[in-house]
């Protein structure tokens, strides 16, 4: 439901941010959780609330945006490039409305595109995955099959790669609909499957379904890795890193830049330069990942922020 903002924290007159989030809401522990942190990092520190809507159906999108910007929001984030079309459409219809939307690109002279170079910080992951597993195995379990995840698979395969030539990586996406990222029980099935082959290490890009696949490795005392938000917290000794990807960074510049008159419309891309992904290394996974290997993936950071390393990126066929 549409959660109104209370009139004694609006601080900032007529400056009201808001946000939209995807499938999974914002308490998935991952995409959308990060995104929600990054808009009460901003309530925290200038007492401006926001309003917020979770979908639960596609047809809710536009609806929302259009709600939300009828009733006097400033500026619109729209999590997820499912949102797209719907973005396009409400900006069209409210052009005096900042539009920011996270992991698509819609090019209108309202709307601000953030995107993540997810490979980079995935790389690293592989990196980890090979230099941890006894096996030479290690999987990959996606969420929706797209291109968005299939960049993650791919740097999580070329960083295992580069540590074992000989690496055999499996892979799997959980479905085709949005459905996937909100299927811990399906998560948990093809991890299984992925340890039956012999993988010690299995890293998910999969929203709330790696949930599933996090608790598979617990169980079976493998390891796993988090993905966009640090979940090393969630499984604490089995779970060998994260990929972090700063979705509460996007938010929370967006909100911050919108409100001191210094936000743009076009693109922003952020890697392990800018400090938008990254691998994370704290007190939960201290014991799985050893300083020699972190020196590794440090080394390897250093070269890809100095473009030393080039990191492919997916192109769809």
């Amino acid at each position: 439901m549409l959660a109104f903002v209370s009139p004694a924290l609006r601080a900032a007159g007529d400056f009201l941010p808001a946000i939209v989030f995807d499938f999974g809401g914002k308490f998935d522990r991952s995409f959308n959780q990060s995104a929600s942190e990054g808009a009460e990092r901003f309530k925290k520190e200038t007492g401006v609330a926001y309003r917020e809507f979770e979908i639960t159906n596609a047809a809710q999108r536009e609806q929302a945006m259009a709600q939300l910007a009828k009733r006097g929001a400033t500026i619109i984030v729209a999590v997820g490039f499912t949102q797209a079309s719907a973005v396009e459409k409400v900006a069209k219809q409210f052009p005096q409305v900042k539009f920011t939307i996270v992991d698509a690109v819609v090019d209108l002279p309202n709307v601000q595109s953030v995107n993540f170079r997810e490979q980079e910080s995935s790389y690293l992951c592989g990196m980890a995955a090979a230099l941890a597993s006894k096996t030479g195995k290690v999987g990959f379990v996606g969420g929706m099959d797209i291109p968005l995840i299939r960049k993650f698979a791919l740097g999580y395969l070329e960083g295992a790669r580069r540590v074992n030539p000989q690496v055999e990586v499996f892979q799997n996406m959980t479905g085709t609909t949005p459905a996937a990222w909100g299927d811990p029980t399906k998560g948990a099935e093809l991890a299984r499957s992925q340890f039956g082959r012999g993988a010690d290490v299995v890293f998910h890009a999969a929203g709330a379904t790696g949930l599933g696949v996090m608790q598979a490795a617990k169980d079976l005392g493998k390891l796993s890795i988090g993905c966009d938000s640090n979940q090393n917290y969630l499984q604490p000794g089995s779970v060998l890193t994260s990929a972090v990807k700063r979705v509460d960074v996007a938010v929370y510049t967006a909100f911050k830049s919108a409100r001191e008159g210094k936000w743009r419309a076009g693109p922003i891309v952020l890697g392990l330069a800018e400090q938008g992904v990254d691998y994370a290394l704290d007190e939960h996974n201290r014991s799985v990942m050893s300083a020699k290997m972190a020196e590794a993936l440090n080394a390897a950071k250093s070269d890809i922020i100095s473009g030393k390393l080039k990191v492919a990126e997916y192109r769809t066929p």
